[in-house]
């Protein structure tokens, strides 16, 4: 699905990924924890093509395609889906005419009005947004639960394969956070050949999103792999104590 192989990427001459790799198959969920600034989220947004990060070296390859070229809308064509840690508003566009835009665009092809309604008011309840939302300007007015439960009827609309979740717990109440994690689970078990990257400082969305794979993220690399314990040995232990805690690596 997704292998990155020795990459090394900087942004205004400091280098914030050195040497990363991953490889992230088919119908697998994969967490990277770390603390902060040590590269998570500019992994998702390197993944996507942000072009304000340099790629020094390395390779990207999505479905046994190298992407590193490929520009962020071609990306979003293929199946890679990015939820934002802090999704944007977009005043004077509608939920509803974005998405409909956006899976014409994905499809190459006019859905028909009647089968977009009927297909986005179900997504739309699954998620618990109201019609009256899907008709604002794109996350205006939206809290930030509002806001991350709007990204997530995007993607089950969209149907990517790959989806990566930037800290798409933050800002989440107990019921928000149920209601994400439930319907990007049930996603994940419906449909065939997806994988998830869930970065995230905290654990609690892995009660919803079971992972094969915890990593953690330290200068820029990988330095340690393991299953869901790993995460909440970090959760009681901290980051500081990462070379001692005892985990399951699935890889040995």
């Amino acid at each position: 699905m997704l292998q990155i192989n020795n990459l090394t990427v900087e942004i205004d001459n400091k280098k914030i990924l050195d040497n990363f790799n991953i490889d992230i198959k088919p119908n697998t969920i994969h967490v990277i924890m770390g603390p902060n600034g040590v590269g998570k989220s500019t992994l998702s947004k390197v993944i996507m093509g942000d072009k304000n990060y340099n790629i020094l070296s390395g390779k990207i390859i999505f479905n046994n395609e190298e992407i590193n070229l490929i520009p962020t809308y071609e990306r979003a064509r293929k199946g890679i889906f990015l939820c934002f840690q802090n999704p944007v508003e977009i005043e004077g566009v509608s939920n509803n005419e974005m998405i409909r835009t956006a899976l014409n665009s994905k499809l190459d092809k006019h859905v028909g009005i009647y089968d977009f309604i009927k297909q986005i008011e179900k997504s739309s309840k699954e998620v618990k947004l109201t019609d009256e939302m899907l008709k604002r300007g794109v996350n205006v007015g939206f809290s930030g639960g509002e806001k991350k439960k709007n990204e997530v009827l995007q993607l089950k609309i969209l149907k990517p394969k790959l989806i990566i979740l930037d800290e798409i717990d933050s800002g989440l109440d107990v019921d928000s956070l149920k209601v994400v994690g439930e319907n990007i689970m049930q996603y994940y078990n419906e449909e065939d050949n997806v994988s998830i990257l869930i970065i995230t400082h905290y654990p609690r969305i892995l009660n919803y999103l079971k992972p094969d794979y915890v990593h953690v993220m330290k200068g820029g690399k990988l330095v340690k792999t393991g299953d869901i314990t790993l995460a909440y040995d970090i959760e009681k232990l901290g980051y500081d104590r990462v070379d001692i805690i005892e985990s399951i690596d699935k890889n040995e």
